[in-house]
């Protein structure tokens, strides 16, 4: 699970060993907001400091570079893009083999106070969506815990997520801020 310490970083989406992933990725038809890019800093759910670095990558791709402070040689590296629908900006992410190889999807807001915040499916509020069919998908397992694949196409993923009466459906994961200069 080291390796996807980072997803956190941008979180892309795991969350208590649960684990959202979606079919399609988000197409690479829309830039980041500037503010995104550049170098952010934050503490890990084990106290830890971190360091993020996001950048271009190609036309609307970027990519995000996470190690420990003091420990760039132990960086970790992933290519997502980006996408606006409603109030909220999204990433996606291919995610390892090891977790069903498919896509995640993350929230993320730039806030007032110069911080990035990130946010992660709800897993629970999830599998109650395919339950009652608003979404479709099923379940699966790894190594890691449970996980839930959403075979639902985009368009349907975005208009249930940007429906207001769903605005639980996301937890915030982690917080960064800019490095004092």
């Amino acid at each position: 699970m080291k390796a996807w310490r980072l997803v956190f970083a941008l979180s892309f989406v795991l969350l208590s060993g649960c684990l959202v992933t979606f079919k399609e990725p988000i197409p690479a038809s829309q830039a980041a907001p500037v503010g995104l890019l550049g170098k952010w800093t934050s503490k890990d759910a084990w106290g830890e400091s971190r360091k993020l670095e996001i950048s271009r990558s190609g036309t609307n791709l970027y990519k995000a570079v996470s190690y420990p402070k003091g420990h760039k040689s132990a960086k970790e590296e992933y290519g997502f893009t980006v996408s606006r629908h409603g109030n909220r900006w999204y990433v996606s992410a291919a995610v390892p083999k090891q977790f069903g190889a498919n896509y995640a999807i993350a929230g993320f807001d730039l806030s007032d106070t110069n911080e990035l915040v990130v946010y992660s499916l709800d897993i629970e509020r999830i599998e109650q969506a395919l339950q009652q069919k608003a979404l479709n998908g099923e379940e699966f397992e790894t190594s890691e815990g449970e996980g839930m694949l959403i075979t639902s196409s985009l368009d349907k993923v975005f208009a249930y997520l940007d429906d207001p009466a769903n605005s639980d459906l996301f937890v915030e994961v982690a917080r960064f801020q800019r490095p004092a200069k």
